[in-house]
């Protein structure tokens, strides 16, 4: 899978096109999973890099949603336990069990917790994931030993689902490739196209790596763009009225020691309806995440210094020793794109649930939603947009489509088994060339192989899209990330044939970005 590739596929297909779908993240990449699985032409457009925005930047969980019971949306649980275990059926080597922990320093936490949690498995019905119990102090300091011990009752273990957003989203595309559709990033949309009716009948596209523009004709374009949506509604119809409420979450990234087991810390409340997490990720302690409302949206958003402190300042309350900023090795935001409630301006009580919407010129908006729900939001989409363009009737194919790089027994790949399948292709590049093998930075297990791997298959073209998507560097050590830098963009310079010039040029552009993710 290659952006060649993909140019060629676009310029073969016979237009119009039966799905054209703006937007490269998990929205986007599952609608086109959905509809290329049951037959349909696709094309999917991403003007940055598939995952450049919300999609790389979750607290890395698949989950129903313990909170949402305490908002009494136990449908929306019971949809998103549903979704948990059809990924973790269809993509095990990307989608684990994590036990987590509620610490418990009140006498009535264990038996309201622990009840509520009972409803949580009940909802979930029969599953791959653990059943929840009340453990004792003793048994909740074995599983946490940095916990704050003092006052400590004991706790509540439940289990969740644990992924890796970005190459989760980067094998949905490939699954997406392998059942027939195209997919471009770097291809941005500038305005839509209409038929005599005023309906829209297609787009037109910016390839921003040759310059070249294409214009697509589609039976129905769908806006999967998240926190983007309302600009690419106002190319279909100036002046429409808003439907995004836009939040951002931090979090920061912090050393193993913080968290050195494989068990997780929620904490049930932190103000304004909020949960907080600390999770083992990859080595290192995940912490987050804040809801912050705000007036615009951007493709990089930067955490303002109260989230940061926020979050320091609650992870601190429950660890022996507190974390300072100076521990912090990486911290990033996301934007969630959620639907706009008039009634409250407190983003953290707006539903996660998604929205289907068809404006009058008949473009289709996918917003709201989590990670968690993503095929099933796909499956919505397809079903409504397949009856607006009048597209043969096809059943979904996606509850029991394995995505690509399925393999059950991933673990044994080791540091590759987030590659699946294709680990093993991953490591005879590294043995095929031993200086591929060698780790790129001293502080992670990145190798050389992998950016190679990256720029052949995985459609990488910039340092950015390698360090902090395919390999997830920057999310886990900007620092390390930025001392990876030169190795990176020379191998990529190789493998995609660009000169010096290009290689300096994107060493000053991943240094501008990096220094978002350093405090």
């Amino acid at each position: 899978m290659n952006r060649d590739e993909m140019l060629a596929r676009i310029a073969r297909q016979p237009q119009p096109w039966d799905l054209a779908i703006i937007g490269g993240g998990a929205t986007g990449a599952g609608i086109a999973v959905d509809a290329a699985a049951r037959g349909y032409s696709v094309v999917l457009l991403e003007q940055s890099d598939f995952g450049k925005g919300t999609s790389s930047r979750s607290t890395k969980l698949i989950h129903g949603g313990v909170r949402y019971m305490r908002q009494g949306n136990l449908s929306l649980v019971k949809e998103g336990l549903q979704e948990r275990s059809r990924l973790r059926r269809n993509a095990p080597h990307l989608v684990t069990s994590l036990p987590l922990i509620i610490p418990a320093y009140d006498w009535w936490e264990r038996p309201w917790y622990g009840t509520g949690l009972k409803l949580y498995d009940l909802l979930g019905g029969r599953t791959e994931f653990g059943r929840s119990r009340i453990i004792s102090r003793e048994e909740t300091m074995r599983a946490l030993p940095t916990l704050q011990p003092n006052r400590l009752k004991g706790g509540v273990l439940y289990y969740d689902g644990q992924f890796d957003d970005a190459r989760l989203l980067i094998h949905l595309v490939w699954t997406a490739f392998e059942h027939g559709a195209a997919l471009l990033n770097y291809a941005r949309v500038s305005s839509m196209s209409k038929n005599t009716t005023g309906l829209v009948d297609g787009v037109v596209v910016q390839d921003l790596e040759s310059g070249r523009e294409l214009r697509l004709s589609a039976r129905v374009v769908v806006n999967a763009t998240g926190a983007f949506a309302d600009q690419v509604r106002e190319l279909a119809a100036p002046g429409i009225e808003r439907m995004i409420a836009p939040s951002q979450g931090t979090h920061v990234v912090l050393p193993r020691e913080f968290l050195p087991g494989d068990t997780a810390i929620m904490v049930p409340r932190v103000g304004d309806g909020r949960v907080m997490f600390a999770i083992p990720w990859r080595a290192h302690t995940l912490v987050g995440t804040t809801d912050t409302p705000i007036a615009a949206v951007s493709l990089d958003p930067r955490p303002v210094n109260e989230e940061v402190e926020s979050i320091l300042s609650t992870v601190g309350r429950y660890l022996k020793r507190p974390a300072a900023r100076t521990d912090v090795l990486s911290v990033f935001t996301g934007i969630r794109p959620l639907v706009s409630a008039r009634t409250t301006r407190v983003t953290a009580a707006l539903s996660r649930d998604h929205t289907i919407d068809v404006d009058p010129s008949g473009l289709v908006t996918t917003i709201g939603g989590k990670w968690t729900t993503y095929r099933r939001m796909a499956e919505d989409t397809v079903d409504r947009a397949a009856a607006l363009g009048r597209l043969p009737q096809r059943a979904c194919a996606t509850t029991s489509l394995r995505v690509h790089g399925y393999d059950s027994d991933a673990a044994r790949h080791g540091e590759l088994r987030t590659f699946g399948a294709d680990a093993q292709a991953v490591a005879a590049l590294a043995s095929e060339d031993r200086s591929l093998a060698e780790p790129l930075h001293r502080e992670l297990s990145v190798i050389g192989a992998e950016v190679v791997w990256a720029a052949r298959f995985e459609m990488a073209r910039t340092v950015e899209d390698v360090l902090a998507r395919r390999v997830r560097a920057l999310f886990l050590n900007a620092r390390a990330a930025l001392d990876m830098a030169p190795k990176v963009a020379a191998i990529l310079a190789r493998e995609l044939g660009r000169e010096p010039a290009w290689e300096r040029e994107q060493l000053a552009a991943f240094s501008t970005i990096a220094e978002t993710y350093i405090l």
